[in-house]
């Protein structure tokens, strides 16, 4: 239980220590990425898992699944620049509901059970959430809809590497999406003619070993002990550390309704969590 609650709270950070970095957002996300490589492949390696000898197949799945990540990191990382950080944590973890919703169209059959109140709680509160930013400012909104790209990257993440999954190990897979992604997020950030080289390497080096290390190895530990409803419950830690740390550092007011919308969508997300393996068998 405290490796579940503690990998979500270092990821919870994550958003923080990005708009601490004084390289570009996407710039951070490179680093990110790139800083935790060799510790990946030393995590790799100490638990016996392969990352040679796949099949033609597995290393096209591996690369454009790291493709989708790069490009989910870049979104969600100019996203947190815009919106308050509750918001861009909500919607970066959007993924659980957009892989339900695309269960139910593979599987050509509308939702039933626990997955109506998950798909209305998600719809509600994102209404919500996306109404309230645009009365704070359309650069708010713009910032909601880049976290929700994220989400629908890395929804796209999963599915492609769902093989993968099967035959490679969480840290072999993270590794080698890694190799992918860090071309992608650099590429991204020189078009966009973002600072690369930073000045002050303290928030880029916690990011990289919170997010991409603890908070991921954290959960990797955790999440076979746990059903993934309680996985989905512990998952709403992220957003009220979030939401704490956007109040009392970036004095980013919520007013009671946005606490309805982030309890909503909040909701969803464990929701999802709890009938996503349901309706994908």
């Amino acid at each position: 239980m405290a490796a579940l609650i503690g990998g979500n709270v270092a990821l919870a950070l994550g958003p923080w220590l990005v708009r601490l970095a004084d390289s570009g957002a996407v710039s951070a996300g490179f680093w990110r990425v790139a800083l935790a490589l060799p510790f990946l492949a030393l995590m790799a390696r100490v638990n016996g898992q392969r990352m040679t000898g796949m099949s033609r197949k597995m290393v096209l799945a591996v690369l454009a699944g790291g493709v989708f990540f790069g490009f989910d990191i870049a979104s969600w990382h100019i996203g947190i620049g815009d919106t308050r950080l509750a918001n861009a944590v909500l919607f970066g973890n959007s993924g659980s509901i957009i892989l339900m919703l695309w269960a139910f169209i593979a599987l050509r059959r509308l939702p039933h059970g626990r997955e109506w109140p998950a798909i209305l709680a998600a719809t509600t509160g994102a209404a919500i959430l996306l109404g309230r930013s645009l009365e704070i400012s359309q650069t708010n909104l713009v910032g909601d809809l880049f976290c929700l790209l994220a989400g629908l990257l890395y929804a796209g993440y999963l599915l492609i590497l769902q093989d993968a999954r099967k035959e490679l190990g969480s840290w072999s897979l993270l590794t080698l999406a890694g190799l992918a992604s860090a071309p992608v997020l650099l590429g991204t950030a020189l078009v966009l003619d973002e600072p690369v080289w930073p000045t002050d390497w303290t928030p880029l080096i916690v990011l990289a070993f919170s997010s991409q290390l603890v908070g991921q190895g954290l959960l990797v530990y955790a999440l076979r002990h746990f059903p993934p409803l309680v996985i989905g419950i512990a998952l709403l830690t992220q957003p009220a550390v979030a939401a704490v740390v956007g109040w009392f550092v970036f004095d980013e007011v919520l007013v009671p309704l946005d606490f309805v919308g982030i309890a909503l969508v909040g909701s969803a997300l464990a929701l999802a969590k709890a009938t996503t393996p349901r309706v994908r068998a």
